[in-house]
């Protein structure tokens, strides 16, 4: 019995799961080349199908999320969401935007009802027809129940405690859950005007970055303050934690007039550093204070909270939690999957998959880059060679910069090594070049390693665990520093992806780096040019090379460089 899962909001995508296996998972943007693509996923659904060579009448169960005021009502006026998304991206210029801005904080807390239920299934039911879909039961999942299920199904633990922490969805910016016996159950709501997700989004704007995508620039920056005491971070009282909720005296509004005044007087790093405290602090007690109440020593969570790495390494190493998982696609992007997991959960009682590999997406065979490299021989020169993994480890270890392409692409917002720029952990030089020609991101966003499993003690002093998804951070060992100084923030933490069996071609590749340079480790970074999605396709790949200048990619079996 298959289950496809649907979300329509920002991050848009589908996915596809069956009996206790995730077949099939991919977000809209890979396919429109719109980053964070807000709509109806329909290229997405249709790659689902193509993939499994299924028709649309396989499919039984399609699970819908979020039906609250301020999602129905983009449905019933696509306009609405289309206006707000150039506006966030920068793309169209403001008008009367504190007026929106209000509306939007009073609209977007409103729950769901009766009446935007129907809606919204109404909506879903018209775009399926459209697609073929004509005998289907559709299931209306709770925002932050799906992002619940798709951490609690996919952790691998039998017991923990569940937590989401987002923005805002369906009338909530939160939840604690426990996993027992098989059963998830919500033992708690946080409300939408406690929304740790909202204030950071308010941050990130009152900065002058992009609400909804710059977050993790916010994070980034907060390393370079002067570190403002808790006594004297005049944000510390906006948020009051009681038990396993939280609770504010104030408005979403009232606090981005707040947080506008305290902007005004701050350095931008030392604001960053008060706003990251604040979600630091309150969430730790959040997640203590659930551990306490439930007994559960494994923790797992969900939601955009939870690409903050420094508080999720603030929570792993101070709330006494035994185990850890966070779900590799935190944020809405993974509603879609959340969706179909607690769907098939209601119809199956399926409450545990093995999610050790989340390569979900398109993959493309030799023969099908083959057609695409030969289209482009006025810009390339390529052979097939014998081991790829070897010629790209060598490239590397003499700090040259490769494009990386090999076989499903990964689902989530990280780059898992089949979508990567590859270079060097070791020099900064390298980084920055990187960083300046090529990526074009802000100097002081950091870049990420991939790892072998058996350096990673060696080099972090904090390390616990494997981790293959890239949730977690890490501090460096201090005689480790300069080793991999190209991967480490200001304060020598990466946010590493530890690999053990889950990649073999990546794996080979990184044992090959080990040989040449003592230890297995790259820059991973995301296959793309700055501001656009991860390339899906050896056309996208082709097309980032050329735009990036990059000289060399790895691509399936073929090397290929550039004239």
């Amino acid at each position: 019995m298959y289950v496809l899962g649907l979300w329509d909001g920002h991050d848009c995508g589908a996915a596809i799961v069956k009996d206790d296996k995730i077949l099939v998972a991919v977000n809209e943007e890979r396919f429109t080349k719109n980053k964070l693509e807000i709509g109806f996923p329909t290229q997405s659904v249709e790659f689902c199908l193509k993939s499994l060579e299924i028709k649309a009448n396989d499919i039984m169960h399609v699970a819908i999320n979020t039906s609250d005021v301020a999602k129905t009502l983009t449905r019933i006026f696509p306009a609405v969401k289309q206006h707000y998304y150039q506006f966030r991206r920068r793309k169209s210029k403001p008008a009367f935007v504190n007026l929106k801005r209000e509306f939007k904080y009073k609209v977007t807390e409103l729950p769901p009802n009766l009446i935007t239920k129907q809606i919204s299934k109404t909506y879903f039911r018209s775009q399926l027809q459209k697609l073929g879909f004509l005998k289907f039961k559709l299931h209306l999942v709770d925002h932050h129940m799906a992002h619940a299920a798709a951490a609690a199904f996919t952790s691998g633990f039998d017991e923990a405690v569940i937590i989401t922490l987002d923005g805002v969805g369906d009338g909530l910016s939160g939840s604690v859950n426990v996993l027992q016996n098989n059963q998830l159950k919500k033992i708690s709501d946080i409300p939408a005007t406690s929304s740790l997700g909202i204030f950071y989004e308010q941050a990130t704007n009152l900065l002058g970055m992009r609400e909804l995508e710059d977050e993790g620039k916010v994070m980034a920056l907060s390393d370079y303050s002067y570190k403002v005491p808790d006594k004297k971070n005049p944000l510390m009282k906006i948020f009051k934690v009681n038990g396993i909720t939280i609770d504010t005296d104030l408005s979403s509004w009232q606090r981005y007039k707040l947080l506008e005044k305290v902007v005004w007087k701050a350095q931008n790093e030392d604001f960053a550093y008060m706003v990251q405290k604040v979600l630091e602090v309150k969430a730790l007690e959040l997640f203590k204070n659930a551990i306490k109440k439930t007994g559960m020593k494994n923790v797992a969570w969900a939601g955009g909270v939870a690409s903050n790495i420094k508080n999720s390494m603030n929570v792993r190493k101070e709330t006494g939690l035994k185990d850890w998982y966070v779900f590799p696609h935190m944020g809405d992007g993974g509603l879609a999957l959340g969706s179909a997991l607690y769907t098939n959960y209601l119809l199956t009682g399926t409450s545990k998959y093995d999610f050790k590999s989340i390569y979900l997406g398109p993959g493309y065979s030799d023969k099908e880059i083959k057609k695409v490299l030969d289209r482009n021989k006025k810009w390339l020169n390529f052979k097939k060679v014998t081991d790829i993994a070897k010629i790209t480890a060598e490239h590397l270890a003499n700090d040259k910069i490769v494009m990386w392409f090999q076989g499903r692409m990964e689902y989530g917002p990280r780059a898992l090594g089949n979508r990567s720029i590859l270079a060097s952990a070791s020099s900064k030089a390298v980084k920055d070049k990187l960083n300046v020609h090529l990526k074009k991101r802000d100097w002081f966003q950091p870049f990420c390693p991939s790892l072998l499993a058996e350096d990673a003690p060696k080099l972090f002093s904090d390390y616990d665990k494997p981790d293959p998804f890239m949730t977690m951070g890490y501090k460096a060992r201090p005689e480790m520093v300069e080793n991999i100084i190209a991967v480490l923030n200001v304060d020598n933490s990466a946010r590493p992806q530890v690999l053990t069996d889950e990649n073999p071609l990546y794996i080979k590749m990184l044992k090959y780096v080990q040989e040449l340079t003592g230890f297995g480790i790259v820059l991973n970074t995301s296959f793309n040019i700055h501001g656009d999605p991860i390339v899906t396709s050896p056309e996208d790949a082709i097309s980032a090379m050329k735009r990036g200048g990059a000289n060399y990619m790895a691509i399936g079996n073929y090397w290929a460089t550039l004239k």
